[in-house]
């Protein structure tokens, strides 16, 4: 799925440094992840006055105290899911609707769930302008997940969380995936966990900063 590949982009070649120097040398391998970062106008889903940074190997601050996450991170988490295209995801954290993008240009069809009115709606609003057919926006709490869609392929959090919720991880379908950022407030690890039968294998892909998950299973402030 390649709904927006803008000719013209003056940030092509920027966005194309960031794949080769951030992603692709960090041991990312997924070809059809690297492409999709390629392409995406990541400075789209930035404030206008973080444009000329949107590509910088760093995250960067959204409204309301939320965040974009590094690229690298990014390719990270998502190579981990192992998409596929048919696959059902559910994303918890909408943000400003980066992370989607690159969700869904790889999967089916992306279940997006924000606690936060205002950056649903501007992620909403900017995945529409860019083609997306294929997302579904949810207003909520993300940390319950959406269990009348599941079950899902795969489901990414954007935030930390204290510890993986069994309600997350009895939404995920047979060989299912989790990743998300676990621990404490400040530093976490990213976990990645597969769910086979009545097992759940979790493997650590290594530390992370992420801003905590507002929720019933989540932080509560």
């Amino acid at each position: 799925m390649n709904p927006h590949d803008v000719k013209d982009d003056p940030f092509r070649s920027l966005r194309h440094d960031m794949v080769s120097s951030q992603i692709r040398s960090r041991g990312i391998s997924s070809p059809r992840l690297l492409k999709v970062m390629q392409y995406i106008p990541r400075h789209l889903f930035v404030p206008c006055h973080l444009q000329k940074s949107a590509y910088d190997d760093h995250a960067l601050p959204l409204d309301k105290g939320q965040t974009i996450s590094q690229p690298y991170i990014v390719a990270l988490m998502t190579e981990a899911l192992c998409l596929q295209a048919d696959d059902k995801v559910l994303e918890i954290g909408t943000g400003s609707g980066y992370q989607t993008a690159i969700l869904a240009s790889l999967a089916g069809s992306v279940f997006t769930i924000e606690r936060l009115r205002s950056l649903s709606h501007i992620a909403e609003k900017n995945l529409q302008a860019l083609g997306y057919d294929n997302i579904h926006f949810v207003i909520g709490d993300g940390t319950l997940g959406l269990p009348d869609k599941a079950p899902y392929n795969c489901i990414i959090a954007t935030g930390s969380l204290p510890q993986l919720p069994e309600t997350l991880l009895a939404q995920l379908d047979e060989n299912g995936i989790l990743v998300a950022p676990v621990g404490g407030r400040s530093l976490q690890k990213l976990l990645c966990a597969k769910r086979i039968g009545t097992r759940v294998e979790k493997r650590d892909l290594g530390g992370c900063q992420f801003v905590p998950l507002i929720g019933q299973n989540g932080w509560s402030s």
